[in-house]
């Protein structure tokens, strides 16, 4: 009876966070909740939002409302699914395992980091047990491309259905709480697709682990081709925040960019997402998919997303929470929660499916006090 009276009161993202974030030890809590130096652009991509509001509509028949919209080629329940997080095993002992049960549950995707704990066959297989899924895989630049090309094979072999290129990390932010904590990865915790043991990770710093990976000599006219030339998967650029990104992305043929500023973990002082998700979906101008990430934390922001021109909204914090709360269950609650607070909103503004939701739907706040149309 405790239990059960304790999970009726995660009633929000905000309970699911403060319940989860007890649970974790303080190296982790500060390694996952933590943005970069002042931690301005972490608070931004969530403060961000209040400044756009809804706009009713009244006497709709929303009684036949859906949620369902296609991403990725594929129907999924509503248009969330789970970032490509790493080290989801310090949440909880299953990680990633867990995560992919939740998402084959409530019918959305996920993206697998290359600093998952599990293989991308282990997690795709776990998902897939439980129900129909999809996955992208999430990959940096590498110094070692044959590495590199084997985690590329073995996400296609899986079945990832694209790649998500983080594109904003030639290094790591300013990250005070890491450097304080000496962090590393946890013992028992190993990266498989980038095959890196315990061992070798408790050997280094997460900082200097990341260098001795990473290569800051990335172009788009060298990655994009080089990918093209070894996977049919989509290509998708993560960690882009402006028009003029987009319109390389255009330019070197990718079919999507993921508007993102890495949880306000690179940049601090970078602007919220939902800032620039207009300005890059006008340079998108339909011709490629526009998702986004950063500060998701109701189902109203994502509302607000969808009505800038984002395709999918991606979050990677609260599914942390739910995963630090109670594994798999908690998954599944962060994502029935932004679900019912979702429909509530697309009902409340009078929208009967996705396709319906649109700038007319919001406004923006202005200082003056008349709202704002956009």
């Amino acid at each position: 009876m405790a239990l059960l009276y304790i999970i009726k009161l995660i009633l929000s993202i905000d309970d699911l966070q403060d319940a989860g974030s007890k649970k974790l030890p303080t190296s982790a809590r500060e390694f996952f909740n933590s943005g970069a130096t002042a931690q301005q652009t972490l608070h931004e991509n969530s403060s961000a939002f209040d400044k756009y509001r809804m706009r009713p509509r009244v006497l709709k028949n929303v009684s036949q409302a859906s949620t369902r919209t296609t991403v990725l080629g594929k129907s999924i329940a509503f248009p969330l699914c789970i970032s490509p997080a790493g080290l989801q095993g310090m949440a909880h002992p299953e990680g990633e395992l867990a995560t992919s049960r939740a998402c084959a549950v409530k019918n959305i995707h996920m993206g697998i980091s290359s600093f998952a704990n599990y293989s991308v066959e282990e997690i795709v297989s776990a998902g897939l047990e439980t129900g129909p899924m999809t996955y992208v895989m999430q990959l940096y630049t590498m110094k070692d491309r044959a590495l590199q090309e084997r985690i590329i094979k073995r996400a296609e072999k899986a079945g990832c259905v694209a790649i998500f290129l983080t594109a904003d990390s030639p290094v790591l932010g300013v990250r005070y709480n890491e450097w304080r904590n000496d962090f590393r990865t946890p013992t028992g915790l190993e990266f498989p697709m980038i095959e890196r043991t315990t061992e070798q990770l408790q050997a280094q710093t997460h900082d200097s682990s990341f260098l001795t990976l990473n290569s800051d000599s990335h172009s788009w006219a060298e990655e994009i081709p080089w990918l093209r030339e070894r996977t049919k998967m989509q290509i998708y650029i993560k960690g882009v925040l402006t028009a003029e990104d987009v319109l390389l992305a255009r330019e070197y043929g990718c079919d999507g960019v993921i508007v993102s500023n890495h949880g306000g973990r690179q940049l601090d002082g970078s602007p919220a997402t939902i800032d620039v998700l207009a300005e890059c979906v006008e340079a998108a101008a339909g011709k490629i998919k526009v998702h986004v990430d950063g500060g998701f934390r109701n189902g109203a922001d994502i509302f607000k997303a969808i009505a800038l021109g984002a395709e999918c909204c991606w979050i990677g914090r609260p599914a942390i929470w739910g995963l630090a709360y109670d594994g798999q269950k908690g998954v599944e609650k962060a994502i029935e929660i932004l679900y019912d607070e979702f429909r509530r909103c697309m009902m409340l503004t009078g929208c009967k499916s996705v396709s319906e939701i649109s700038k007319a739907s919001i406004g923006l706040a202005r200082v003056d006090g008349p709202l704002a149309r956009l």
